[in-house]
């Protein structure tokens, strides 16, 4: 079945027109991404910092570290 002109320039306009959207969309998902690996990172470099205080206050109190006890753990289950 032949298309008219009418509806080849229909369609036309409906593929040019879903390919920006999802242009767009994969652009915007991109810049969300980009958001989550900065505050991830940002999460993780808090983690280290509070870590190396708790390290330090127990190596300061003379106490045995738990979290080390705690990670030993972790990684051989």
């Amino acid at each position: 079945m032949s298309l008219t002109d009418q509806q080849r320039k229909f369609y036309e306009n409906t593929l040019a027109v879903t390919r920006q959207e999802m242009e767009e969309l994969d652009r915007l998902i991109e810049e969300e991404l980009a958001k989550v690996k900065d505050r991830l990172a940002e999460l993780q470099n808090a983690k280290k910092a509070s870590r190396q205080m708790y390290d330090a206050a127990c190596m300061r109190l003379g106490v045995p570290n738990d979290l080390e006890a705690e990670e030993g753990q972790g990684s051989e289950a």
